[in-house]
């Protein structure tokens, strides 16, 4: 669900005003969870800069977007992403990657690591529109092809509505969730996001040739917890 404003070969859009501390509130920090089958134990990291994350991981995650791109149900872009690219993209502004909970990214060998053993999923924050408007954010979620129907998603976006808000968004605005993509509005409409909108036949889907598919936009006001107490 990414932000129609965000043609990935634009500028990025900044916070206005802009701040001047670089680090992450103190409630942003690796989040553990636990996957549906109630066993298998995962964290949530976050991220604020592509240096920071081991370049064989983003290359990962790179080729796992092009192929979500490539199957042409989801996303709206139709040409896929170079490493480079893909990285300047993803961690604009911040981004979270979801890893097996006995993964270290701080040791000496975690860029040999097979990823795809290992990562489930990532998503990104960033505004949704320039200047004034730009404490509304947008969100774009990736699961990986080996984490799928493992509740993944769901935990991704249950952080997502906890770290947005302490990031100083106020309110979540998905532009473009296809409503074909079931699974995707399964999610937001149980995390208590509401259906604020609908495009008419905007999506020209693979696995529907010769149809228009209408897209949801979503909406939620953020809360953080400090501001819930």
């Amino acid at each position: 669900m990414p932000a129609i404003l965000d043609d990935p070969s634009s500028a990025p859009i900044k916070r206005w005003p802009s701040r001047a501390e670089t680090s992450l509130p103190a409630g942003i920090k690796p989040r553990q969870v636990t996957l549906r089958d109630g066993q298998t134990n995962a964290t949530i990291s976050p991220f604020t800069s592509q240096e920071q994350i081991p370049p064989s991981l983003l290359a990962f995650l790179c080729r796992q977007f092009n192929q979500e791109i490539e199957s042409g149900d989801t996303y709206p872009m139709v040409d896929p992403f170079t490493p480079e690219a893909f990285g300047a993209y993803w961690v604009q502004s911040f981004a979270a990657i979801m890893l097996l909970d006995a993964v270290d990214l701080q040791a000496d060998e975690a860029d040999r690591l097979d990823w795809s053993k290992v990562c489930l999923g990532s998503y990104y924050i960033k505004p949704n529109y320039p200047g004034r408007s730009s404490h509304v954010c947008n969100a774009g979620f990736l699961v990986t092809e080996a984490a799928r129907n493992r509740g993944v998603g769901r935990l991704l976006g249950e952080s997502y509505v906890d770290w947005a808000p302490q990031l100083g968004y106020c309110y979540s605005v998905f532009n473009l969730v296809y409503e074909t993509n079931v699974a995707s509005c399964k999610i937001w409409d149980q995390l208590g996001f509401k259906q604020i909108g609908r495009v008419k036949g905007c999506g020209k889907l693979k696995s529907y040739p010769g149809q228009l598919i209408d897209a949801i936009v979503y909406g939620r006001e953020l809360v953080s917890d400090a501001q819930n107490s």
